[in-house]
């Protein structure tokens, strides 16, 4: 096998693992020169730390539609409500998260589960209760708290070249 051949299996498996896993190849994206980071360290419920460098121009260039469900999962009121309870608190049941929701039926909190389980925020564990998933706890506070700044909440803290 030539390494001509290995570099082509090669592009063709990190193609097949990108349709699998939903991502796209960035080296079709012209880089900016820019980067957009975010990280986050957490002590409690749960210990982890979180670290994101990306060019803006290859996010850009990503498909909206998991994104926007991700979004979407945190748009609503009582949603928001079950995934801050689940990131102060961690794994919390059904009844738990119904009451921290507001919610007057099991069927709201299924409907509003259903959204969060299915764009990859919150998983049920073994016990039946719920949870958010350990890869999705900091980007969830991250996103929260970016909204919280566009709303302005959080008093800005902007730096500038002159600073």
């Amino acid at each position: 096998m030539t390494s001509e051949d290995l570099h082509q299996r090669i592009a063709a498996l990190e193609e097949r693992v990108a349709a699998l896993e939903g991502t796209q190849r960035t080296d079709s994206v012209e880089p900016s020169g820019g980067v957009v980071q975010y990280e986050g360290n957490l002590v409690d419920p749960v210990k982890l730390q979180w670290r994101i460098d990306v060019d803006p121009a290859w996010v850009l260039a990503m498909d909206d539609g998991p994104r926007t469900d991700v979004l979407a999962a945190l748009g609503h009121p009582a949603r928001a409500a079950i995934v801050r309870l689940l990131a102060q608190e961690g794994a919390q049941p059904a009844a738990a998260l119904q009451a921290a929701a507001g919610l007057g039926s099991t069927g709201q909190l299924y409907h509003h589960l259903k959204s969060l389980t299915a764009c990859g925020l919150v998983e049920q564990d073994k016990r039946g209760s719920y949870r958010l998933r350990a890869q999705a706890t900091i980007p969830a506070l991250i996103l929260l708290t970016a909204a919280s700044d566009i709303a302005g909440q959080l008093r800005p803290r902007l730096r500038t070249g002159d600073e």
